[in-house]
């Protein structure tokens, strides 16, 4: 039984390895600011952004109670006959004896109720005049809690600078 968790916790290792690889962590050849020799960017570009305060939203959490099947792990103990032998010139002793082992698994046992995130928390800023362009107004970013009190505190119109989070993309903000 050890073998199997064994394998299985290579076989995840291995996998999440892979994962990683594919990924790549950003720093490597490749991309850099999304010009050059063709390739893109592992980690999203993160450039700050600049433009007159517009508004801000801040978008709560929302969470609803639900249920799943309740795993419990149950062992059955059994036993198995082992065969010992003993060779001695050319003489040759066999003996059994009785191993004693648990056979665990996971089960089903009923549900159970948990607390499952509908939606996550988002803070929003809306910005006029981005980056200096007078036709991009309007715009919607996410960013962090701390950037969207700064925000919430500025006059409208004042001048922001901040870095958004996921570069610039603000799906949960309109």
């Amino acid at each position: 039984m050890r073998d199997k968790h064994r394998l299985v916790g290579a076989g995840l290792a291995a996998f999440l390895m892979a994962g990683l690889v594919a990924c790549g962590t950003g720093t490597g050849t490749g991309g850099g600011n999304g010009g050059g020799g063709g390739g893109q960017s592992v980690l999203p570009h993160r450039d700050p952004v600049t433009g007159l305060r517009a508004g801000v939203r801040h978008v709560t959490r929302q969470t609803t109670m639900a249920t799943r099947p309740h795993q419990v792990t149950t062992c059955t103990p059994g036993t198995r006959r082992v065969k010992h032998t003993k060779r001695s010139g050319k003489s040759t002793k066999t003996w059994y004896s009785t191993e004693h082992y648990q056979d665990c698994h996971q089960t089903v046992r009923g549900t159970e109720r948990y607390r499952r995130e509908v939606r996550p928390e988002r803070w929003c800023v809306r910005l006029d005049d981005v980056n200096g362009d007078r036709r991009r107004n309007g715009v919607w970013f996410a960013v962090d809690s701390d950037t969207y009190h700064r925000a919430a505190n500025a006059r409208d119109h004042a001048q922001l600078r901040f870095t958004p989070i996921d570069g610039g993309s603000a799906t949960g903000c309109r």
